[in-house]
């Protein structure tokens, strides 16, 4: 299974332990297309920093290859926003992690949208946890 993990990178680091932790966990059940932005020595200020068109094309590339989409969208992101409209017009099962004592409300758009199944958790071993549950049930399915 290809997965594609989605988080805030422009948009702030501040969760990236999170963001690891989830990637490991991913890496147990598949191909984790994007597990180099749940790293903490991510480099957004390399010397060889890549243009926005080259990352937007491979970003595309790596969801038309994902047979599941896992975001966290705690910490709000255009990119990531971007990145959910684009799975559910593809069709690709998609989950949306939120920490329920983040100092953000989450966005309706993806909060009311029945098409996500927003996971909301306390700490990241819950929503591991939780994660695990919904991809096993998804798996039951296919």
């Amino acid at each position: 299974m290809n997965i594609y993990f989605a988080c805030s990178i422009r948009g702030g680091r501040q969760e990236v332990d999170k963001y690891e932790s989830i990637v490991e966990y991913l890496k147990t059940i598949g191909n984790v297309l994007t597990e180099h932005i749940g790293y903490k020595d991510l480099h957004l200020n390399r010397a060889e920093k890549k243009s926005d068109e080259y990352i937007y094309n491979k970003d595309v590339t790596f969801l038309n290859q994902s047979n599941l989409v896992v975001a966290e969208v705690t910490r709000p992101s255009l990119g990531v926003g971007y990145e959910l409209a684009y799975a559910e017009k593809k069709g690709i099962p998609t989950f949306c992690l939120f920490r329920t004592d983040s100092e953000f409300q989450l966005s309706a758009m993806i909060a009311g949208n029945p098409y996500f199944k927003v996971i909301k958790y306390t700490n990241i071993e819950d929503g591991i946890k939780k994660l695990s549950e919904c991809i096993n049930k998804l798996q039951e399915v296919v």
